[in-house]
């Protein structure tokens, strides 16, 4: 199977302006890209024209979570103004996390309402992990496990990259969680430490084992995957190695 592959908009936040980038990340092999909150926000309907002027789709998108809770007739407009099928809520800030299972279970059970309201709109939530998630709460349980319990409704978008920062193995996660992925986000790290560019690489300069990883990634039910940097010096250049990177793997 080929992978529809994704370039992450986050990735490149810091040069704008991103709608200019567009014929560029085709022209480089991307079939779509993935943003996020609030580069759709102003006028969803002019983003959807720039992509599709340069040939692109966005199968999903990420969003916060109060929008799923607060406003997700809003989004589910979003979504299908854009054509994304995914609804991406990617984070807890910090401040708001509670280091207990009934926090996470109760995140979970808010997933699933979402997910629940989604379903009339042919629209699917999906869950996007930072390092957080695998961090041992106090009962020996990890939040991934208590966000992702609440329903089978809920799928997820697993980041390769912060598994590995927390400790994680990415090879068991995928495998845990196979029937429920949807998204791979084939981002890579550099050896803990490293300061340049936060210690985030171009795919496939890591220290990711992506060719181990691979069969594993097949057995999943994802049918795209993402490429991302938190902070890449020079977005083209991440762009450019990660995708070719990519489809050295066959993918």
């Amino acid at each position: 199977m080929r992978y529809q592959i994704s370039y992450q908009l986050y990735s490149s936040r810091n040069f704008p302006p991103l709608e200019a980038q567009f014929p560029t990340l085709k022209a480089l092999g991307y079939d779509a890209i993935e943003p996020w909150l609030p580069a759709y926000e102003a006028d969803a309907k002019s983003f959807r024209r720039a992509l599709d002027a340069a040939g692109l789709a966005c199968h999903g998108f990420h969003m916060p979570l109060s929008g799923l809770i607060d406003e997700p007739n809003r989004f589910f407009d979003i979504a299908l103004t854009l054509g994304a099928r995914f609804l991406i809520p990617p984070f807890v800030p910090e401040e708001e996390r509670v280091n207990t299972s009934d926090f996470w279970k109760r995140l979970g059970e808010t997933l699933a309402t979402g997910a629940e309201r989604a379903r009339p709109h042919g629209l699917k939530v999906v869950w996007h992990n930072h390092n957080f998630e695998y961090v041992s709460l106090p009962d020996g349980s990890r939040p991934i496990e208590h966000i992702l319990g609440g329903s089978d409704e809920v799928l997820f978008e697993i980041d390769c990259g912060w598994v590995t920062r927390a400790g994680a193995n990415p090879a068991a996660e995928l495998a845990r969680y196979a029937d429920r992925i949807a998204f791979i986000q084939m981002k890579d790290t550099a050896p803990l430490g490293t300061r340049n560019d936060d210690g985030w690489t171009a795919t496939g300069d890591g220290i990711i084992d992506w060719p181990a990883l691979v069969p594993l990634m097949r057995l999943t039910a994802a049918e795209h995957i993402v490429a991302e940097h938190d902070n890449p010096a020079d977005w083209k250049r991440f762009a450019e190695r990660s995708i070719n990177y990519m489809r050295s793997l066959g993918l």
